[in-house]
C-alpha cells in the first residue's frame, strides 16, 4: 500500500489482518495509520515527502529485505522503469532487486523492468486523499523465489 495521507479504516485493515506482512511505500501521513496496521500484522514501512519527524524517525527512506527468496526495494518516490529518479537507479544497480516497489503518484501500476530484471509495482493510493478517483491496495505471494498470485483491490472511498 501507499500513500495513505493518514487515512486508514476498518477495510483496509481486514486486508492487512490477512497479509502475513503488509508494506507502506511511504505518505503515511499519521502515527495513527502505523499504529492501527501493527495491531493486525507485521508492517515495513519507509517514509515519504509528506511524513514528518515522527514518522521519519520510526520508518527509512529505503527498505530493502529478502523474503522468500525475492530480494525487495521499497522506497516512497521511485520512478518507473526507463524514468527512475538517480538515487533509486543507483540502489536498484548496487543491490539488484527482484521486485522494486514506490508509491507516490497515487497511479496504480505494475510493470516489468528488462532492463533491470525486476518487477515494478506502485500500489496507487489507499487514502481519501489526492486526485485518484479509486483507492487501491496490491495484494501478492512470495513462494521460493517467485512473486505469484498478484491481485489488484479496489477500495470504495469514503
Amino acid at each position: 500500500m501507499s500513500d495513505t495521507h493518514g487515512y486508514i479504516d476498518d477495510n483496509i485493515l481486514d486486508y492487512c489482518r490477512e497479509a502475513d506482512e503488509v508494506w507502506h511505500a511511504g505518505d503515511i501521513g499519521s502515527y495513527k495509520v502505523i499504529d492501527e496496521i501493527e495491531k493486525v500484522s507485521i508492517l515495513r514501512a519507509v517514509y515519504g515527502n509528506i511524513d514528518g519527524a515522527e514518522i521519519r524517525k520510526e520508518c527509512p527512506q529505503n527498505q530493502i529485505f529478502t523474503l522468500e527468496n525475492v530480494k525487495i526495494f521499497l522506497t516512497h518516490i521511485g520512478g518507473y522503469p526507463g524514468r527512475y529518479e538517480k538515487r533509486v537507479r543507483e540502489e536498484i544497480l548496487r543491490i539488484r532487486p527482484k521486485l522494486f516497489i514506490s508509491g507516490h503518484s497515487h497511479i496504480l501500476k505494475v510493470q516489468y523492468d528488462k532492463k533491470y530484471h525486476l518487477l515494478h509495482m506502485n500500489p496507487g493510493a489507499a487514502g481519501k486523499y489526492g486526485f485518484h478517483k479509486v483507492s487501491t491496495l496490491l495484494r501478492f505471494k512470495l513462494d521460493s523465489g517467485e512473486i505469484t498470485d498478484l491481485e489488484v483491490i479496489e477500495l470504495k472511498r469514503p
